[in-house]
């Protein structure tokens, strides 16, 4: 893919950058940070550009506010942890644009950054409003964009600015566009196996019916196998579905009809009443699911099988934890099928926060996978071959 990268930008030294990345990063209880994955991938452009002796204006969002201030939101914590990554001072602004932004930009030395507050306070964000992407352009002379995980988004950080200045790929953007692109523009060593967990249905929707006739096998959990469940005229009792997708559920499994072992959805699942960790769990035939019972993990079974599936394929996509993993209980399956992928031999792409979160959690090492792609909705996307605002900004 033919982009603007850093490498074509020649003058640095003293220039106002406006840097787009992607710390929307999991916030505990007590507003630490819990996962800082997303920070710390985005460090190799902060210094280079620090370095080279920039003024480094940052922009990111955090949750989504709505378009309204919402003070657990706010940056303030992600702008000390980021200090604390640097070793560099880390000047944080309560607002995005305004009189404090342009006073406090106007002070700046060569190499001092600074991050303004979340983006998303403004509505005008989202809607890619004209008058707040022209006022946020007017802030630097130049626009890096290294939120990959924002690229699938049209909004003012993200594709809005760059109509208004000069526009460059981050060492990350640059690192996801040339980690997926092989998936996209070659043909996958076979067999090709996608692992599809987490919530919803209609964000990966376009990647199944993208990769239906080059999949070999798509491996479904998480309560994404829910909706598959229901479709499948099965009883899912109390769990979490998307009632509304199951007749789109059922159009992809009737597709896969011609080859039914491609398209795996759980036998057996981890059923509890209660989502705690002192939840009492069962591990039952999905046939057994009944009156209270959730469901919130595959089965021993089923994350048995799926990990023999994994280990006889030589390129695996994986999106989405397969269980709830944000307790003990429900973590089997997505650590069963994690294990045996780092054992494989294989093209191994990982995309999504959730997954990032997952495997921490999980204590399984990201070394042994090919890629961690810090994207969830934007690598999916991507590997569906849609066009990504984000990225079409930075083509030469």
């Amino acid at each position: 893919m033919n982009i603007r990268t850093l490498k074509d930008l020649e003058e640095i030294k003293g220039k106002k950058v406006l840097i787009r990345v992607d710390f929307n990063v999991p916030i505990k209880d007590d507003l630490t940070i819990q996962d800082d994955t997303r920070i710390i991938e985005s460090l190799p452009t902060l210094k280079y550009l620090q370095e080279k002796g920039a003024k480094l204006i940052i922009m990111s969002h955090l949750g989504r506010p709505g378009g309204e201030v919402k003070e657990g939101l706010r940056l303030t914590e992600v702008a000390k942890h980021l200090s604390k990554l640097l070793k560099l001072p880390v000047k944080k602004l309560d607002h995005t644009i305004g009189e404090e932004v342009t006073s406090a930009i106007a002070e700046m030395k060569e190499g001092e950054i600074i991050m303004l507050e979340n983006t998303r306070f403004h509505k005008e964000e989202k809607k890619c409003e004209e008058n707040f992407t022209k006022e946020l352009s007017s802030l630097a002379d130049i626009f890096v964009n290294d939120a990959f995980g924002t690229a699938h988004r049209k909004h003012a950080s993200t594709a809005g600015v760059a109509e208004h200045i000069p526009a460059y790929a981050g060492l990350l953007m640059e690192k996801e566009i040339a980690a997926l692109s092989p998936i996209v523009n070659e043909a996958p060593e076979k067999p090709l196996t996608v692992i599809f967990g987490g919530a919803k249905i209609d964000t990966k929707i376009g990647v199944i019916k993208n990769f239906l006739d080059k999949a070999d096998y798509f491996l479904i959990g998480g309560a994404l196998a829910n909706t598959f469940l229901a479709a499948a005229g099965y009883n899912v009792a109390s769990s979490l579905y998307q009632e509304d997708q199951v007749e789109t559920a059922r159009e992809i499994m009737m597709e896969c009809e011609k080859h039914k072992e491609k398209f795996v959805i759980p036998h057996d699942a981890v059923v509890a009443s209660e989502i705690s960790d002192t939840a009492e769990t069962l591990d039952v035939p999905v046939e057994n699911v009944i009156g209270d019972m959730r469901i919130l993990d595959i089965g021993k079974w089923t994350a048995e099988k799926y990990a023999n599936i994994v280990q006889k394929s030589k390129t695996v996509i994986w999106n989405g934890p397969l269980g709830l993993c944000e307790h003990k209980q429900f973590q089997n399956g997505s650590h069963v099928v994690a294990k045996a992928l780092a054992k494989t031999d294989c093209t191994s792409i990982i995309g999504g926060g959730d997954t990032i979160d997952a495997l921490k959690r999980l204590g399984v090492d990201k070394e042994p996978f090919t890629h961690v792609s810090t994207g969830g909705g934007a690598s999916l996307e991507f590997l569906a071959g849609e066009s990504l605002p984000g990225i079409e900004v930075l083509m030469k």
